[in-house]
């Protein structure tokens, strides 16, 4: 049985690819970003079942299904709320929570089994739904030190967030930059989805701040900021029918 790993933790990835193979599974590859992940399976044969964590480094392994018609069956390894994964049970879609147990990982390969003569759709949009929080709420201001003081910066202020050396900094509409005690990862989480994008792996933009948007090679775009000019921001290949459809929601 083939089997594709996709997990932004190498660690935890290892750590179940040995798992696995004491169960007789043949795993493929580990996959550890939505980039890495398209990719691969646009150029290659899709396995028996993908082992798919929901928080990737570059963003949300959801958009992933955006891009690829995924043929393989889907255990979701996740650290989400109960009711969450009651909707992944409902879908025909088994989960595991971290960290993984292995007899849950054997009951899981078990029930696979079981129903792989069936057809299950992973119903992509519901999932996002359900996992949203009933009433969402998004930061709005940031604190950063300066010197001895503290500043507060509303989000409505801030062109964009960034990442340089390792560390994340944001930038406000009065040409100043800030670096912030959070990873990039963490402002998904954050900030609001109708204000921010992820255009990369680098940028969230500020839907106000965009003043331009230009064709880039590779079918990609790039994107002029009101006050922000120090590096070139492009929407990579793969966000660019999302970030399409973001401008229009």
């Amino acid at each position: 049985m083939n089997v594709v790993i996709v997990e932004d933790e190498k660690p935890a990835a290892r750590r179940l690819e040995r798992m696995l193979s004491k169960l007789n599974m043949n795993v493929i590859i580990l996959l550890h970003s939505v980039e890495s992940a398209i990719n691969w399976f646009n150029t290659n044969e899709h396995p028996d079942i993908i082992f798919l964590d929901i928080q990737l480094s570059d963003g949300l392994s959801f958009e992933i299904f955006e891009e690829i018609e995924i043929k393989s069956a889907i255990i979701f390894t996740t650290a989400y709320d109960e009711y969450a994964l009651k909707a992944f049970k409902l879908n025909s879609i088994d989960y595991l929570l971290k960290p993984i147990d292995d007899d849950e990982l054997e009951t899981a390969i078990q029930k696979y089994s079981a129903l792989q003569n069936q057809q299950s759709a992973v119903k992509i949009n519901e999932l996002k739904a359900l996992l949203q929080p009933t009433i969402a709420t998004y930061k709005s201001r940031f604190s950063v030190k300066i010197g001895q003081h503290i500043k507060l910066i509303p989000v409505q202020s801030i062109e964009c967030f960034y990442s340089e050396n390792k560390s994340t900094y944001m930038y406000t509409n009065n040409k100043r930059s800030y670096l912030i005690d959070l990873p990039l990862e963490q402002l998904t989480e954050l900030l609001d989805p109708e204000l921010f994008y992820r255009v990369n792996r680098t940028y969230f933009v500020n839907i106000n701040y965009i003043q331009d948007i230009i064709s880039y090679t590779n079918s990609r775009l790039q994107l002029k900021l009101d006050a922000y000019s120090e590096e070139a921001i492009i929407v990579s290949r793969e966000r660019v029918k999302d970030f399409k459809n973001w401008l229009d929601s």
